[in-house]
């Protein structure tokens, strides 16, 4: 196993665990950070974010708005100075009390054992509609 893909295990046991101080010490200093993408603007945590700091607020909206049933990442591919997993959680959002199931794609960039980047691809059209208006009757 490559200490990339440690790094990056070690920062999903982080996130189990809820130990958002571990992983923000995985991060670069200048970390780019893409939430949820193509959910921007619905889901308070979608969207781009630079730095430790706009990080941190980032779990903050995750816990403040998503109930975990189940986060499970499943494969880890080495792509050298990137990590691709791809996983699935089962989770509840707030206020909706809406109920998500999604495949889930995760993309790391690393340099010099630290994370400088992170974008997330998931089934943002289900993310969109536990977090948006709710539909008509």
């Amino acid at each position: 196993m490559s200490n990339n893909i440690q790094i990056v295990q070690d920062a999903y046991a982080a996130f189990g665990r809820g130990d958002v101080a571990a992983i923000l010490a995985s991060l670069d200093d200048n970390v780019q950070w893409q939430g949820l993408k193509g959910a921007e603007g619905v889901a308070p945590h979608s969207g781009r974010r630079r730095g430790k700091d706009a990080v941190r607020e980032f779990f903050a909206l995750v816990a403040q708005t998503t109930e975990f049933h189940r986060f499970e990442p499943r494969e880890f591919i080495d792509g050298g100075d990137k990590v691709a997993v791809v996983g699935e959680y089962e989770a509840t959002v707030r206020p909706s009390g809406r109920r998500v199931s999604c495949d889930w794609v995760m993309v790391f960039t690393l340099a010099g054992g630290k994370i400088t980047e992170f974008r997330e691809f998931t089934d943002s059209a289900q993310v969109v509609a536990a977090f948006g208006p709710s539909a008509a009757v």
